[in-house]
């Protein structure tokens, strides 16, 4: 078989329970849902940090964020009883990116959509992308989805037209438009980030169904424990417990249909039967804050939080002649994983001083061997915007150990038996905390991970008790 084409769906903000095959039963996914049943969709997928740029950088490096210097959403800053932690606000030139290292191995490589790693000098055709469209400084389209969006490397279309479509119809074009060789295609949505806006006719569409399911009569948000961060104590975090809002349905249904249109496009040129197709996010959904639009049960939380409603993402792989169809994994896997994966189907070597984080899962994709990881790990050491408080973590097996530098405390939860996170056991395993501690200690050493210290300029007047942050209220 010759080089594949490999085309990358990286949405922003899309939580690990919006599809339909993963279990949304209000959301509609028709396209995507089909792409799984085609495919191989990976049950415990994770990105590696709870918040965007950070999990852009070991994307596009093969590494953990912490091991790159990007821990925070570039441009985020916070401080609260901790200081806030230094961190890059770009992705180095010195990071062989995979697009670089497609593009020596003859590849094609285009880059659509968000970007969100550093200014002009660090654009993804700095980082070994042919083609930048629609890629700059920006985390999300500050002037709204509907032209003018004033993005850096977009020319403004017509008035009011939609941004998902718009980038759609620019990638399906780079498709007609290709050379005679290979192609990578970064296609990272804006979608569906705030502001949650939608064309008006899905709005109508997803309030009628609310409506016919008595999803409007339930209360969708129900306001929880103060924000840390917060001094004056008066703002609440706002968590969604249903899936119920018209509009984020109505994006996510276009973001689809979209997907579905270059699907299409891949069958109409005759190039699917040698085309990898990957769909994942970069983060858990947006549940607590900013509108909450969605809700990530049973998972505990979302974007911005360290439990796995923050982490846990979606993630659809299909590559006929590979590939089986409808398999389903339950394998381990993480956002850096997808470089040496990469290297590794368009049959180039490996570059292990590079993706030094991520394990190819070519052996899983041909169902051949499993990956025998010891464990995956966070470190988040922020305070988010969506509640969360600056926390390190770790995977292993079954266990999800959580560590957190305000008080030190400790979390361990057994994600099979417990998924939603809601029981601590470190009193019943004493032997287990202190070797997962250890594990998770010597890795933040190894990535010279920066930790938090105390804050003394913060307010004096804040006596309030720390609420017990494995509560979930």
């Amino acid at each position: 078989m010759s080089q594949p084409n490999i085309v990358m769906f990286f949405i922003d903000d899309l939580g690990a329970r919006d599809l339909g095959c993963f279990g949304s039963t209000f959301y509609e996914t028709p396209n995507l849902d089909r792409l799984a049943r085609e495919g191989l969709l990976f049950n415990n997928a994770y990105a590696t940090c709870p918040v965007c740029s950070p999990t852009r950088a070991s994307m596009m490096s093969g590494k953990y964020p912490a091991r790159v210097g990007i821990t925070q959403f570039i441009g985020g800053h916070c401080e609260a009883s901790l200081k806030d932690v230094p961190y890059l606000h770009y992705l180095p030139l010195e990071e062989k990116s995979i697009a670089s290292s497609l593009s020596e191995g003859g590849y094609q490589t285009w880059h659509v959509g968000k970007w969100h790693l550093g200014d002009e000098r660090f654009w993804p055709q700095h980082h070994g992308f042919d083609v930048n469209i629609g890629g700059g400084h920006q985390g999300h389209p500050n002037n709204g989805f509907f032209s003018p969006w004033k993005l850096d490397n977009l020319e403004n279309g017509p008035e009011g037209e939609y941004l998902t479509d718009r980038l759609t119809n620019e990638a399906i074009d780079l498709i007609k438009e290709r050379k005679d060789k290979p192609f990578y295609l970064n296609f990272s949505h804006y979608a569906v980030h705030t502001p949650i806006q939608a064309p008006s006719e899905l709005v109508v569409k997803y309030k009628e169904k609310a409506k016919r399911l008595g999803l409007d009569q339930i209360q969708a948000i129900i306001p929880g424990k103060p924000n840390p961060r917060c001094p004056d104590y008066k703002w609440r975090i706002q968590r969604r417990i249903i899936q119920s809002d018209p509009t984020y349905a109505a994006m996510i249904e276009n973001l689809d249909t979209n997907i579905g249109k270059l699907l299409k496009a891949l069958d109409d040129e005759g190039l699917s039967e040698n085309t990898m197709v990957c769909f994942t996010s970069d983060n858990g959904g947006l549940s607590t804050s900013e509108g909450s639009p969605t809700c990530n049960n049973p998972l505990a939380e979302g974007k911005g939080w360290n439990y796995e409603g923050g982490t846990r993402v979606c993630q659809i792989i299909r590559w006929p002649g590979v590939i089986d169809a409808s398999r389903i994994s339950d394998e381990i896997v993480q956002t850096c994983d997808f470089y040496p994966t990469f290297l590794e189907a368009a049959g180039l070597p490996l570059m292990p001083k590079q993706h030094v984080d991520g394990l190819s899962l070519m052996p899983v994709l041909k169902d051949e061997d499993k990956l025998n990881r010891e464990a995956i790990f966070w470190h988040y050491p922020h305070y988010s915007n969506q509640g969360g408080w600056p926390a390190a973590s770790l995977r292993s097996g079954k266990w999800k150990f959580i560590e957190n530098f305000e008080d030190q405390s400790l979390e361990l939860y057994d994600l099979e038996e417990d998924v939603s996170e809601m029981s601590n056991v470190c009193d019943d395993h004493p032997e287990l905390v202190k070797s997962l501690h250890q594990k998770l200690q010597n890795w933040q050493k190894e990535v010279e991970a920066l930790v938090p210290e105390e804050n003394p300029e913060w307010p004096a007047k804040m006596t309030r008790p720390l609420v017990p942050n494995n509560a979930h209220v």
